[in-house]
C-alpha cells in the first residue's frame, strides 16, 4: 500500500509543480487553489507511504519520480526545451531510483 500511496503522491507533487507556474505569483485564484492543494494533497499522501517506507527511500523517490514528470509534462504542456543535459540527467534519477527499490527490498 505504501507504494500506491507514493505513487498518488508523485501525482500531487507533479500538479503542485506545473500549477505554480500556472499561479503566476498566486494572483490566480482557481490555478492558486489547485496548486495548494496538490501541496497538501502530496504532503499527506508521502506521510501515508512513509509509514511503511524509509524516509530516505520514499522521499528520494517522490522528488526525483516527481521532478522527471514536471519536466516531461513541462515540455508538453509549456513548450519547455528537453535538452541532452536534461535527457542525461533523467537516466541517472531513474537508474537511482531502480537501485533505491532494490536496496528497499521490492
Amino acid at each position: 500500500m505504501a507504494w500506491i500511496y507514493l505513487s498518488i503522491a508523485i501525482v500531487f507533487e507533479i500538479g503542485f509543480a506545473l500549477g505554480t507556474n500556472a499561479t503566476q505569483g498566486f494572483t490566480r485564484l482557481w490555478p492558486s487553489v489547485f496548486t495548494l492543494l496538490s501541496a497538501a494533497g502530496g504532503i499527506f499522501t508521502l506521510s501515508l507511504a512513509l509509514k511503511t517506507l524509509d524516509v530516505g527511500v520514499g522521499y528520494t523517490i517522490w522528488t526525483g519520480v516527481g521532478s522527471i514528470g514536471t519536466v516531461i509534462l513541462g515540455a508538453l504542456i509549456y513548450k519547455e526545451k528537453i535538452t541532452p543535459a536534461k535527457l542525461g540527467s533523467f537516466a541517472a534519477i531513474i537508474g537511482g531510483v531502480a537501485l533505491l527499490k532494490i536496496a528497499a527490498g521490492i
